[in-house]
């Protein structure tokens, strides 16, 4: 409860930041959780490029592998990174004073972002970088304005460079505009996973229970006609 109540404080200056009136247009993320291959993606990339900062403290490496399929050899080579154990917390590796230093805060811990913001605000941050000579990191971002982080994602999708007509032009990316979409829709269906990992069997459970009570309202209405047939 309290790592949790630290993960909720951590993320209040950026909630302040989205309810201080930038509206912005967010694009639709269309997370399938039925996407194992791409939740795995999702992981993949994840613990790539964005793990060296921030963690999902409250996942855990075992039940992410047992949740998407993922054997547990292939946990350990393809998505340990550091000397963790495969029952570990998906803590970062960057010490949070040192993170405070470089960044001015520490970078927040992810594992409720999905919930706290949103999918569609997690997929269109992710796209949301441009170029910004007056930022320290030599980016800015249309949906968290004077974001205090790097373009983690640029090798990916290049460097956006805004126009005068206020239009974005990419250029310089290893990956197509599609392939990036896919890619932060991959990271994006990781996070909304990560920030619930049971809302597939939740969902699941809640069907079952809404046809339990379907039945018993049945029952209950052919009894009712049995107990009340003689005073009607």
């Amino acid at each position: 409860m309290k790592k949790l109540l630290i993960a909720l404080v951590t993320l209040l200056p950026s909630l302040a930041m989205a309810a201080s009136g930038h509206n912005v247009h967010l694009e639709s993320a269309n997370v399938d959780l039925h996407d194992k291959e791409s939740l795995e993606r999702g992981l993949g990339l994840f613990q790539q490029y964005c793990s060296g900062c921030h963690s999902t403290q409250y996942q855990r490496y075992e039940r992410v592998a047992t949740d998407l399929g993922i054997s547990t050899d292939d946990m350990r080579s393809k998505y340990i990174l550091n000397d963790a154990k495969i029952g570990d917390l998906m803590e970062n590796s960057i010490p949070t004073a040192d993170a405070a230093k470089w960044f001015g805060a520490a970078p927040p811990d992810l594992t409720l972002v999905a919930r706290v913001r949103g999918e569609d605000w997690v997929y269109s941050y992710l796209k949301g970088f441009y170029a910004d000579e007056t930022r320290p990191f030599g980016v800015n971002n249309t949906v968290f304005p004077l974001v205090g982080m790097p373009h983690v994602l640029q090798d990916l999708q290049g460097l956006a460079v805004k126009q005068e007509d206020g239009t974005f032009v990419t250029t310089g990316g290893k990956m197509t505009a599609e392939e990036y979409d896919q890619a932060v829709r991959d990271i994006t269906g990781f996070l909304v996973y990560s920030a619930e990992p049971v809302q597939l069997e939740r969902k699941a459970l809640g069907m079952w229970v809404l046809g339990f009570l379907f039945i018993f309202f049945i029952i209950a209405y052919l009894l009712k006609k049995e107990y009340w047939k003689d005073v009607h």
